[in-house]
């Protein structure tokens, strides 16, 4: 479960506050985690606990119940998350089959940019329409994307706007676990009636499948059974259908149906649009230059984003002392070590001939016109800043230029920066550029 709880929450959030905690079942319904302090506690209970609890009724359906202590308090002081139901209380024969929804996930604090504006004006055309417009749905995108956000805010807006519809959400780990259970206990014909009677069936990361023929082959019916009916199918995974691997053709095929819509890695403007929508949420004052720093810095996925920002709010609060540009690099240490990308002198140099519209080839040419001699100054100095290499590697990276000519490069820069804002910030751009 550990393992499990890491590539949920990302390795920073895991780390500085699930790793310490310990974890126990207390009766048949019930997990309840130890956590060392009561600050943690509380942060785990407020932060992460409706997730927690819905990742746990995933691996075991009888749990519904989730308890929170400060190691060594009294369970009647728990702190305790009550379950999400996932489905309409009315309708109980489906109760067990789904997975909660985390209340957080909404479309109105989804960060939209173009690395998913597809996909969340898909997400919200599905969730409005009256009539099926497009079966399936199918989002997908690397860890820590939003697929899982706009899956949940699909499931919740359905649900509270036709609450007459059935909207089943489940992992398709879960989907297996039932269909397993199903087999099991010669129950196989409820099983069917069960997920081919919804109105909306959402299947979360679908690449569990692969190599699974008997499940597939199950899904595979159910799909079919669903569509012929106009019932919703809507679909998330870590790959496009047709890069799935270990999955039968025909369910490539059928996945594939209809919107296929795919979520990139975040761009720089995203990532500093979702940490300034999480701080307000946090009501917590963060500078506008840590925010900054931060979008740069933490490219991998928006968990790992968020993981930085929930540290580093949790360190002010414990510590007393506001969150500024030094003690964040301190605190965030290993996960900008762990973000840190290896720039090489070929990649400054091509990305320095492109914003200056010079050809590649005058990086290591004679020519010393100042509109050539100017880009190959800047990268040179870039060279200096952004790599480990030695002044004489950087020359001969420069068509065998001698260490001076990089000295000169790099003091002639500094001083055109320190004299021209304008010239600074074209540098600067190309830093992060390339950073990023």
């Amino acid at each position: 479960m550990r393992s499990r709880l890491r590539a949920e929450f990302g390795e920073a959030a895991y780390r500085s506050w699930l790793k310490p905690a310990s974890f126990e079942f207390s009766g048949e319904d019930t997990i309840r985690i130890l956590a060392p302090t009561r600050f943690m506690r509380d942060w785990i209970e407020t932060q992460y606990g409706d997730r927690l609890l819905r990742l746990w009724s995933e691996e075991n359906p009888k749990i519904v119940r989730l308890e929170i202590v400060h190691d060594g308090a009294a369970p009647e002081r728990a702190a305790t998350v009550p379950v999400v139901v996932s489905a309409p209380a009315s309708d109980g024969a489906h109760n067990d089959i789904g997975a909660p929804l985390d209340p957080r996930f909404r479309f109105d604090n989804f960060v939209v940019g173009k690395p998913n504006e597809l996909a969340f004006a898909a997400a919200r055309r599905v969730a409005e329409a009256e009539s099926v417009p497009f079966n399936p749905l199918f989002l997908y995108g690397g860890v820590g994307l939003g697929k899982t956000h706009l899956m949940h805010a699909i499931a919740s807006h359905i649900r509270k706007t036709t609450p007459e519809r059935l909207v089943i959400y489940l992992s398709a780990e879960k989907f297996m676990y039932q269909f397993i259970r199903a087999m099991r206990f010669k129950d196989t014909m409820a099983f069917k009636d069960q997920f081919r009677s919804v109105d909306v069936l959402m299947i979360d990361d679908v690449q569990f499948f692969s190599g699974k023929d008997n499940t597939q082959e199950e899904f595979f019916h159910t799909f079919n059974a669903l569509v012929d009916h106009n019932r919703q199918v809507i679909i998330s995974a870590d790959k496009s259908p047709n890069d799935l691997e270990g999955m039968e053709d025909r369910m490539k095929s059928r996945l594939g149906w209809g919107l296929v819509a795919d979520i990139h890695p975040t761009i720089y403007e995203l990532r500093l649009g979702i940490l300034q929508s999480k701080a307000e949420q946090m009501h917590f004052d963060i500078p506008p230059k840590v925010l900054e720093f931060l979008a740069h810095r933490i490219t991998s996925n928006v968990r790992e984003l968020e993981g930085a920002l929930n540290r580093l709010v949790a360190y002010a609060k414990l510590v007393g002392r506001p969150i500024a540009l030094d003690n964040t690099q301190e605190v965030l240490q290993d996960i900008l070590r762990a973000n840190d990308r290896k720039v090489t002198i070929e990649e400054i140099q091509k990305r320095v001939a492109e914003h200056y519209n010079i050809r590649l080839g005058e990086m290591f040419s004679a020519r010393r016109s100042r509109a050539i001699a100017r880009p190959r100054q800047v990268a040179m100095y870039l060279s200096k800043q952004l790599t480990e290499r030695s002044l004489p590697e950087i020359g001969r990276k420069f068509g065998g230029r001698d260490h001076t000519t990089v000295m000169h490069a790099v003091r002639k820069i500094d001083e055109l920066c320190a004299l021209d804002s304008s010239f600074s910030e074209d540098v600067e751009l190309l830093r992060r550029m390339l950073e990023g």
